[in-house]
């Protein structure tokens, strides 16, 4: 008896491609917002403080970085740039001091809207035109934001806010600054060593407030190493063939998979104005992604 054709014919090449990009980019996306979850773990449950968090953090995102492109690329560390350096070390003390009282949803959900709408401010700057759709959710995005910082029981701390806000205008900045050019893991490898003595000059400064606890620093390596540098390198591979809008709109999982394994790790509650101004937000930054011209002119690099 004879088989039909086609039974037992292995997966086409297309199909194996697709799984492991969709693979890969569900993997990165649990990297971004791992670097939320370790962060607040970190901060909320061990000793450690946020300036030795952040250097530590950088430190061994640098050295992975460095270790990747010489073992994928045979090469060193690109030369990186001051400006872009200092970028990315006010985005990662940003991000470390907002999560001292921040929940893991919260600070990604502020961070996600604060780099987007900086991108999207730096394209107004530049002469780029919105839609009228595009401005109408840029509103809603601007309006779940304001809804969620309103003063109430429910709302995150002011202070904390306003660090992770400046936070993520700080990764937009680097974002852009990450479009001129060169390869981006080499670059980004640079960097990360540029930005360490900055954070060595935090440490320092902090040393009265310095308190080392060997889990808070396993948190701030497996944030720099894994959820950092190898999420960033994972990012680089797959960008190059995700379509703009898809590259755009899945990292607006990001906020939501930080508020469940905020939820699932943590303990933390999703409170009803949390889940509003995230459905506000988010639908909000959709709306321009997806109605925009280019989709690749709001594209957040690499998040969190």
């Amino acid at each position: 008896m004879t088989h039909r054709s086609g039974i037992h014919r292995a997966p086409a090449p297309e199909f194996q491609a697709l799984i492991r990009t969709s693979l890969l980019t569900l993997l990165t996306m649990m990297a971004f917002a791992g670097n939320s979850l370790l962060c607040r773990l970190a901060l909320r449950e061990t000793a450690i403080d946020a300036a030795s968090f952040t250097a530590i953090r950088l430190l061994s995102g640098a050295l992975t970085l460095a270790l990747l492109v010489f073992l994928f690329h045979r090469d060193r560390p690109g030369r990186g740039s001051w400006l872009s350096a200092a970028a990315l070390f006010v985005y990662a003390a940003g991000f470390s001091w907002a999560y001292l009282s921040l929940s893991a949803g919260t600070g990604a959900l502020i961070l996600f809207v604060a780099v987007q709408t900086t991108m999207i401010g730096a394209g107004l700057w530049k002469g780029e035109r919105l839609r009228g759709l595009q401005w109408l959710g840029l509103m809603l995005a601007l309006g779940g934001l304001v809804g969620l910082l309103l003063p109430g029981l429910a709302a995150p701390p002011l202070i904390g806010a306003t660090l992770m806000l400046l936070a993520g205008m700080a990764w937009g900045i680097y974002s852009l600054r990450g479009r001129q050019g060169g390869d981006p893991t080499r670059v980004t490898a640079g960097n990360f060593l540029l930005a360490l003595p900055l954070a060595l000059l935090l440490s320092l400064v902090n040393i009265e407030h310095a308190r080392w606890d060997l889990t808070g620093a396993g948190y701030a390596l497996a944030s720099g190493a894994l959820a950092s540098g190898l999420g960033y390198a994972l990012w680089y591979s797959v960008l190059p063939v995700l379509k703009s809008t898809t590259a755009a709109t899945v990292q607006l999982s990001v906020p939501v998979i930080a508020a469940l394994g905020g939820l699932l790790f943590l303990g933390e509650a999703l409170t009803p104005r949390l889940l509003l101004a995230s459905a506000t937000i988010l639908g909000g930054i959709a709306l321009v992604i997806l109605t925009g011209k280019s989709a690749r002119s709001h594209l957040q690099s690499d998040t969190r």
